[in-house]
């Protein structure tokens, strides 16, 4: 598989996570339709991307102190930075915030994983 074909395919597995954290979750909006949901994740894609390493590597210290709960928080914050760069994306106050973090974090790395190994 290309890194292209990755790319979308971990583009495509956050959009579904999304959507049924959107779905079943309380204080988790995607406003819109399907184009919603992808501008969304593409976001919270970019967000994690661009900002998620600097964000972990200035907490690591604290993280390691945490046995690594604190990426938790660090999850939230992307999150939550997610939700303010895009109207599509709405989450309620902050322990939604946290528990949609935590809930998109494990769906998200168990069905990379199980969709998208090689």
């Amino acid at each position: 598989m290309g890194l292209v074909q990755k790319m979308v395919g971990h583009w495509l597995v956050l959009a579904g996570v999304l959507a049924l954290v959107a779905a079943v979750g309380q204080g988790v909006e995607i406003d819109g339709g399907p184009v919603a949901l992808l501008i969304a994740a593409a976001v919270l894609g970019l967000v994690n991307a661009l900002l998620g390493p600097v964000l972990r590597l200035l907490t690591a210290p604290l993280t390691l102190a945490t046995l690594g709960l604190f990426s938790l928080v660090v999850n939230t914050v992307l999150l939550y930075v997610a939700a303010a760069l895009t109207d599509r994306l709405d989450v309620g106050g902050p322990i939604h915030t946290f528990l949609a973090a935590i809930v998109i974090s494990v769906l998200n790395a168990l069905l990379g994983k199980l969709l998208l190994s090689d």
